[in-house]
């Protein structure tokens, strides 16, 4: 009986491992992606201003 609660207990905290890196992994992806977004989103809100700066 005992046998079987450790492991389930060890089955459990593997895919709970698995899970936490993939999610981990996810989220550094996604933080860098946002930076970059950030800085691509300002670099255009830049290029729209001049644009229309220069046609008046």
């Amino acid at each position: 009986m005992k046998k079987i609660h450790y492991l389930g207990l060890l089955v459990t905290a593997v895919t709970l491992n698995s899970c936490f890196s993939i999610v981990g992994s996810v989220f550094r992806l996604g933080f860098r992606m946002g930076i970059y977004s950030v800085f691509i989103i300002i670099g255009l809100l830049i290029w729209v201003i001049s644009k229309r700066g220069k046609r008046k």
